[in-house]
């Protein structure tokens, strides 16, 4: 597809994942619009420096008419505005279900009425839960094992509704642990990265879970393909790179690139309840190379060596040592 000229709407475009997807589209000619969530501070986060490049519209995905403004003309849509924390979740179930599902019913519902040719909304590995069998394909068993995996599964259930019901040329990507530079300290990679770099020891919460995770470049790469490729309208499509690491492990690789001893202590705050916990995920992207000829072409150890680079350079370790849901 040539990307050119072409309407494009991200929602949670000032976030980690939408702000490279933003990037990435604006790289290609596409002509962006940039749902974020409105603040008194008129922030918009990591688009600040291509805020001439796209068009911001503030707003609410809770609120149906700023979505369906915002989708007015749009030939593609990408959403990944969410609340996307599984710790925050459990302490505020109810305004993570309201924003995740209610935001993607709105988006859903205005995309029945403006037509865009594509809408690519964006899943969780997390809604699999504790792997049953590995690799995870598109058929494994959806598992709410948090109010927020719970939340996602809904979005995706009226995604699916909506093509079948409808008609709408709807994808759902769902992409394993995504990681890179931009990233909250909320996320592991980030709170590992930033810890160290301030000296340790490293507070974590359980480390034997395994994830598969993948760079944001290569997130991004199979969400534009999604949207290009016809054959994955009203399917569900894997992004992940096919691999594994323990949390343990993990903390151990990146203390080697930074040229660091690790100290672990366990932080019985960053513990998930019960049996909440997923102890395994790790991604079969088969079906993603079928329809989407694509692979992910950055290995774990080449997306963190980007990664301990732009925390070493961007200065991004306030408050590294409090633990952030």
């Amino acid at each position: 597809m040539n990307w050119a000229g072409r309407r494009v709407l991200v929602t949670g475009a000032a976030g980690f994942i939408g702000s490279h997807v933003v990037e990435a589209l604006v790289a290609l000619g596409a002509r962006v619009t940039a749902f974020v969530r409105y603040t008194s501070r008129a922030s918009v986060g990591f688009l600040s420096s291509l805020t001439s490049d796209v068009r911001i519209v503030a707003g609410d995905l809770t609120e149906y008419e700023s979505v369906y403004r915002a989708m007015k003309e749009e030939e593609c849509v990408f959403h990944l505005g969410a609340l996307i924390g599984v710790p925050y979740s459990f302490v505020h179930p109810r305004e993570v279900v309201h924003v995740n599902t209610l935001g993607s019913l709105n988006v859903l519902t205005a995309a029945r009425e403006t037509g865009p040719r594509r809408v690519v909304l964006t899943s969780t590995s997390e809604v699999y839960g504790t792997a049953r069998y590995i690799p995870i394909d598109e058929e494994h068993p959806l598992q709410a094992q948090s109010p927020y995996a719970a939340s996602k599964i809904a979005a995706d259930k009226l995604a699916e509704a909506f093509h079948h019901s409808y008609g709408l040329p709807v994808s759902i990507a769902r992409p394993f642990n995504t990681f890179g530079p931009r990233q909250s300290l909320r996320a592991v990679i980030p709170t590992i990265i930033a810890q160290m770099l301030q000296g340790g020891p490293v507070s974590l919460g359980a480390t034997s879970p395994t994830r598969d995770f993948t760079f944001v470049k290569d997130t991004v790469s199979g969400l534009i393909r999604i949207a290009e490729a016809d054959g994955s309208i009203g399917e569900v499509v894997n992004i992940g790179t096919g691999g594994e690491i323990s949390i343990g492990d993990l903390a151990k690789k990146i203390a080697a690139l930074i040229d660091g001893n690790i100290e672990i202590l366990s932080d019985e705050q960053r513990l998930r309840p019960g049996s909440s916990e997923v102890r395994r995920l790790c991604c079969n992207n088969a079906k993603a190379h079928r329809l989407l000829d694509w692979r992910p072409q950055y290995s774990l150890d080449e997306g963190l060596k980007q990664t301990v680079a732009w925390f070493q350079e961007s200065g991004h370790l306030e408050e590294s040592r409090r633990y952030h849901i």
